[in-house]
This record gives C-alpha cells, structure tokens and sequence, in this order.
C-alpha cells in the first residue's frame, strides 16, 4: 500500500512512539491487531488450524465437493461453487 510509519499512525490513532514500539518488539494485543487491520483496509480472522488448509484452499479457489455433515435427505445438494464454505467451520464430530 505504499504506507509510511506516519500514514498508519494517523490510520490507527497511535503515538509515534506506540507504533514504532509495535513494530520493533511485536507482541500486540488483539485489539491493536484489529486496529491495525483497519489501518490496512483489512479485517483480521481467526482460523482454527484443523480448518486452516480448507480455508486457504477456498479462497484460493481451489476446493473439491466436501460432505456436508447438514444436509438433508429431501433438499438436493447445491454445488460447491454455490457455497464454498459449507460444513467448512463447523465441526466433524
């Protein structure tokens, strides 16, 4: 994005020294994380990692028809280009 240390502060609502101290040591909370995805025009998630390689494999759209531990015998299974993330979150149990 071309950002300056600068840019983010501003973004963020950091002092200087806050956001220099991020970005040497590290370690930030979660809600600064958050703020710094803001910053970024992103949003930041959570995945659990038994689900990690299904998630990137959706979005890098590369997925194959997974069963669906919810679908009902009368209704037809969609395709997964439909829904791409169905029974991706939920679990296997």
């Amino acid at each position: 994005m071309g950002l300056k240390q600068h840019d983010m502060m501003m973004r963020v609502g950091m002092s200087r020294q806050q956001y220099q101290r991020l970005e040497s040591k590290g370690n930030p909370r979660l809600d600064t994380l958050e703020l710094i995805a803001l910053g970024l025009r992103s949003e930041l998630v959570l995945v659990p990692q038994e689900k990690l390689e299904a998630v990137m494999a959706v979005l890098a759209g590369t997925t194959t028809n997974q069963p669906s531990n919810n679908s009902r015998p009368s209704e037809p299974e969609k395709p997964l280009s439909d829904d791409p993330w169905r029974g991706l979150l939920e679990d296997n149990e």
